[in-house]
């Protein structure tokens, strides 16, 4: 997995910086691989830790990384301690009730994972009288809640998709919910090849989630998205999107 070597909340210092004061772009402090997450040193490493260096430079952005519990990450951004939120949040028209949003940068599907030889199909049917697991406070879990509770023996809230995919390894939980490239990293694991298969993709519900994943911002700052979308527009345009993927991803995570 390619790296960029990153303290928590140490500064990105990017050549031709426009900005006086840093950027304060949050990600999630807990791991959510292949995004982000952090290495052996503490290093913060991953997919969305390349990009939001790449974003940041082709907007002339100086940008420091600082990690924030994912539940408390929106008041983060409305009290000013972080000034854009880039970890796998998904544009939703409850979000934007609270903040706004820059363009996508990425859209892939959401999908169910449960044990190996197990029938089930990603249904409110298909996964009656299961305890399923999802992520606190993400579109996962507004999504089991709206269509799988009344289905389901359980749903069963995590602080982060790691330990819903251990509990589900250890037989604890029948299934979870998460976006496919989460899954993927995870069934890429011994522990994950071991137990584990994906089940089907849910079925789309725009409302909950969402458009794509952007960059979350406060509202009323015009010009700070305007940056962050012309970084996004940058990097989609010349390539580097495309070389910052491909260690990561078999094929675009970009979405339609």
């Amino acid at each position: 997995m390619k790296k960029i070597a990153l303290g928590v909340a140490a500064a990105l210092m990017l050549s031709g910086a426009a900005m006086a004061e840093a950027v304060k772009v949050g990600i999630a402090a807990e791991p959510y691989p292949p995004f982000a997450s952090p290495d052996a040193s503490g290093n913060w490493v991953g997919w969305e830790v390349d990009l939001i260096g790449a974003v940041c430079k082709a907007a002339e952005m100086e940008c420091e990384i600082v990690p924030v519990a994912w539940d408390g990450i929106i008041p983060a951004l409305t009290a000013g301690q972080i000034d854009a939120i880039m970890a796998s949040m998904s544009i939703t028209e409850e979000r934007m009730q609270t903040i706004d949003f820059s363009d996508k940068y990425y859209n892939t599907p959401t999908m169910i994972m449960g044990p190996k030889g197990m029938e089930m199909a990603a249904t409110p049917e298909g996964l009656a009288g299961k305890i399923i697991g999802v992520q606190v406070s993400t579109i996962h879990e507004a999504y089991a809640q709206k269509h799988f509770a009344a289905t389901a023996a359980e749903i069963k809230i995590y602080q982060t998709q790691d330990e819903a995919n251990q509990d589900l390894a250890a037989g604890r939980i029948d299934a979870t919910q998460a976006d496919s490239i989460a899954l993927d990293a995870f069934l890429a694991t011994d522990a994950g090849a071991a137990c584990c298969e994906l089940k089907g993709a849910v079925a789309d519900d725009p409302e909950v989630l969402g458009l794509g994943v952007g960059v979350g911002l406060r509202k009323g700052e015009d010009d700070l998205k305007a940056k962050f979308n012309a970084g996004i527009a940058k990097v989609l345009s010349d390539g580097t999107y495309e070389t910052i993927s491909k260690p990561y991803f078999a094929s675009s995570i970009y979405g339609g």
